[in-house]
């Protein structure tokens, strides 16, 4: 089953900070370093790293090569990579002590994606195929139109979560999945049973998959609900990647024909181990450390 995401590839700038810059405040930072991302290239490194076909699709600035060789040499397909005029997307990322981060991006040629591209990388993909999205490309709305016209199982990740989230039609989508603070901006809910319920009422035909972080991850669709604790590896370093983490594993487990429970336990696992180390594609471990008997 091959998996196609049409996604996001970043640049991140991460500063090690005390506490998160307030408005007006000027603070030192205690270390800086470069790191690939995006979480459209995170998912993408996730899916091949937990052994799935997946093919990684977009934009890059000619600054973003290295950003290709990497999904290469993770075992992602790049035939559908598009190099652009401009910058490759960026993001500033402040980390506390605590592993705690915020982010600041900057789209650069992630918001260069354009319908044209669209149909012809779509027209490689056949219904049943999944078609994995986020919020930081642009053509969002023209590739979930596209995918449900083609019969492709979408999968969404709505981060971040802005105007064009909430003005999407999300009917055709598969798998919707959210942290917390995306699944309450959706429903209009708080509380996670509530969220859960007012989530399965407004996408009646798609499986939530609600990520709560060290509280765990619920999965409901029409006929199943499960929850799976949160996987603690050791002391948390750097969260940035734990999200992409759990979709790409959860999502290749999904391409494999795994059952529900076993994809969200291996995902828990995976991201538990990829937040006791820095960065973001770089943390995710492969399928081979995460549970040698695979999916």
């Amino acid at each position: 089953m091959k998996v196609l995401n049409f996604g996001s590839l970043n640049i991140d700038h991460v500063y090690q900070v005390h506490h998160f810059v307030r408005a007006g405040e000027t603070i030192g930072s205690n270390g800086y370093a470069r790191h690939m991302g995006g979480k459209g290239f995170n998912q993408s490194v996730a899916l091949a790293r937990a052994g799935a076909e997946v093919y990684h699709a977009g934009c890059i600035g000619e600054d973003g090569g290295f950003l290709q060789a990497y999904l290469r040499e993770a075992g992602a397909d790049t035939a559908f990579l598009r190099t652009v005029d401009g910058p490759t997307g960026h993001a500033i990322i402040q980390v506390e002590p605590s592993g705690e981060n915020c982010i600041l991006l900057f789209g650069g040629a992630n918001q260069q994606v354009e319908e044209a591209q669209i149909r012809e990388v779509l027209s490689h993909f056949a219904a049943g195929d999944i078609l994995l999205l986020q919020n930081e490309i642009s053509g969002l709305a023209a590739l979930l139109k596209e995918g449900a016209g083609r019969g492709m199982r979408i999968a969404i990740n709505p981060a971040p979560m802005d105007g064009a989230i909430l003005a999407a039609d999300l009917a055709g989508v598969r798998w919707l999945i959210v942290n917390e603070g995306e699944g309450a901006a959706l429903s209009g809910m708080a509380d996670t049973q509530d969220i859960l319920a007012a989530l399965r009422k407004k996408y009646p035909h798609a499986a939530v998959v609600l990520t709560l972080g060290e509280k765990g991850a619920w999965y409901q669709d029409e006929k199943e609900t499960c929850f799976v604790e949160a996987f603690h590896a050791g002391n948390a370093v750097d969260t940035t990647g734990a999200g992409d983490t759990f979709t790409g594993y959860f999502l290749a487990g999904m391409a494999a024909g795994a059952p529900v429970r076993r994809s969200m336990e291996i995902a828990a696992r995976a991201a538990g181990i990829a937040v006791t180390r820095p960065g973001a594609a770089q943390a995710i471990p492969a399928l081979q450390e995460v549970d040698p008997a695979g999916f």
